[in-house]
């Protein structure tokens, strides 16, 4: 089930141009021959409403509606026995490995903080 939704990663990151490759369009046909039709049709049906189709599971939070999900979902996605799809958004669910998850903390931790707003004062009238 890995290698499926590792297809659908790819494909994601092609139809929404986050990876330049220079024969995309010949590797977008070979990616969708490689998964099976009722999943691409899902998949599609999502990105033509404007969504991705795969949604990174992070701190048993989807990614894709920032909802949590279910400990059975998790257990599955840590099994690695099926493909999940989120109960609100529709989704397919990924859960990445230890060694992606450190890489992905390692780059939120270095993007620079947030600066705080100032806040307007209000000044009341007296009366």
């Amino acid at each position: 089930m890995n290698d499926l939704l590792q297809n659908l990663l790819k494909l994601q990151a092609l139809e929404f141009n986050e990876t330049a490759e220079k024969d995309a369009p010949a590797r977008i046909e070979e990616l969708r021959k490689a998964i099976p039709l009722p999943i691409l049709g899902h998949f599609d049906r999502l990105v033509t409403r404007g969504k991705k189709g795969v949604a990174v599971v992070r701190n048993q939070v989807c990614s894709g509606c920032h909802m949590r999900l279910p400990i059975g979902t998790i257990n599955t996605l840590m099994q690695a026995q099926d493909i999940q799809l989120c109960d609100t958004c529709g989704r397919y669910l990924y859960l990445p490995d230890a060694g992606e998850t450190e890489f992905m903390e390692k780059i939120e931790a270095a993007k620079p903080a947030a600066k705080p707003r100032k806040r307007k004062t209000v000044s009341h009238a007296a009366a």
